[in-house]
């Protein structure tokens, strides 16, 4: 079994497990796990120090991936090109929750944060994984994001699994907009 295999098999193993990891995306390092894993999630919001109520984003390899979270057939035909043209890319959008999207993930909110990635690396992995990952910045509350490695390392030491790449050469965090109104929500 070659090297690459070994490194693909631990991130499986680490997913499935409900370990939190660290993987390079567009602009700095995420950390995430598995999104139907309320016990990962739960652990990942304590250690962010983040409340359930703000919700999370999931980062998938295509948009088939999210269509367990999301409420496709609420998303009017006036929408899609504006959302979909954007993908693969780094925007993320606010699409209505399907019925089935763990509160979990959604917080507060009757809408899901999603983004089909354009990073070779974190498509790579949510193609391994079948799968969307839960998606927010490799960081401690109120700390800079991650974008190495060995900055993630200074956070997290070895309490996560760390998934082997760098980061893309977006200056910053992806943009976030509401679909159904068009509005920014981060810039």
């Amino acid at each position: 079994m070659g090297v690459e295999s070994v490194h693909q098999d631990a991130d499986i193993a680490a997913f499935e497990s409900g370990q939190l990891m660290v993987y390079p995306t567009e602009a700095v390092m995420g950390i995430g796990c598995d999104p139907d894993n309320e016990a990962a999630v739960m652990s990942l919001l304590a250690l962010k120090q983040r409340p359930v109520e703000k919700g999370l984003i999931l980062l998938a390899a295509n948009y088939s991936q999210l269509l367990p979270y999301v409420d496709d057939n609420a998303i009017p035909q006036d929408k899609r090109f504006s959302i979909f043209s954007c993908w693969p890319g780094p925007v993320t959008w606010l699409l209505p929750k399907s019925a089935t999207a763990p509160k979990w993930l959604t917080g507060e909110h009757d809408a899901i944060a999603v983004r089909v990635t354009n990073h070779a690396g974190a498509r790579e992995l949510c193609n391994k994984l079948g799968r969307p990952i839960v998606s927010t910045s490799a960081n401690l509350t109120g700390q800079e994001p991650a974008r190495t490695t060995e900055e993630a390392r200074s956070y997290f030491a070895n309490s996560v699994h760390y998934v082997s790449g760098v980061v893309g050469g977006a200056a910053q965090p992806s943009t976030i907009k509401d679909a159904l109104t068009g509005t920014t929500i981060r810039n």
